[in-house]
Parts: C-alpha cells; structure tokens; sequence
C-alpha cells in the first residue's frame, strides 16, 4: 500500500503542514497512521479527503460546514453530504450571480467613463498607475 508523506500531501493540496495538523486534531480525518519512527504515513484515502477539502475551501465553504460534511460522510449519512453541498452549490450561485451583476455595473460604468472621456481632449492619454497601463479591452 502506497503512503504518503506530510510534505507530498502539502505539494499536492496547498495546505501548509500546520494547516494539516490543524484538520488532523479537530478531527477533518480519521487518525493518521504512524510509521515505526513516529512520521505520519497518509493513505490514498488521506490523500483524497484533503484534496477534497482543498476543493471546498477554494470554494469557499467554512470549515465548520466542512466539519460537518465529513462528520456525515463518516457516519455514511449520505443525505446530509448532499444537503450540505447543495446548500453550499445554492450560496455559491448566489454569489455568482451577485457578481455578475456587480461586473455588468462596472462595465457600463467603464463605458460611460470612457465616452465622457472622448468628450473632452484634456482627458485622453492611457490610464496608469505605477507606470502600468490599466486600460484592458
């Protein structure tokens, strides 16, 4: 059985090795196993569980929520996994959709900026700042 490293599960998750400690001890996984030298010895499914929760957290789920997801995965209460990342699928459009519409604002607020910027001569010339141009079309 391959086993895996704390460091080849911070290269393959993102998560620091505190980060790591930190789920282990409120109990994100069942216990880790040791080697004879003391050192964790992670399995695939260790493995698995963390990149799983690296994809929440890129999603944006807290970690309570997380906790919670893998206290019913645990239990193979697999209707409250699905309740759980439905509810979290249902913020997750919400704020999509929020943005989108925030991004749509900008657009046209750009868009008018830029035809009462053609408007007057004495505000042409490429935006900048630091040097950079932010102008991006």
């Amino acid at each position: 059985m391959e086993t895996f490293t704390i460091s080849d599960i911070v290269q393959r998750t993102g998560f620091s090795q505190d980060t790591i400690r930190y789920y282990e001890r409120i109990g994100l996984l069942p216990e880790i196993r040791r080697k004879d030298n003391g050192r964790r010895a992670y399995s695939q499914s260790d493995l698995d569980c963390f990149t799983f929760v690296a994809f929440l957290k890129r999603a944006n789920m807290p970690l309570k929520e997380i906790e919670r997801y893998i206290m019913f995965y645990h239990a193979q209460n697999y209707k409250g996994c699905m309740t759980v990342l439905q509810d979290h699928r249902i913020m997750i459009e919400d704020q999509i959709a929020d943005m989108l519409t925030a991004l749509e604002m900008m657009k046209f607020k750009i868009a008018n900026y830029k035809e009462l910027m053609g408007r007057d001569p004495s505000q042409t010339g490429p935006l900048t700042k630091g040097g950079h141009s932010l102008e991006r079309d």
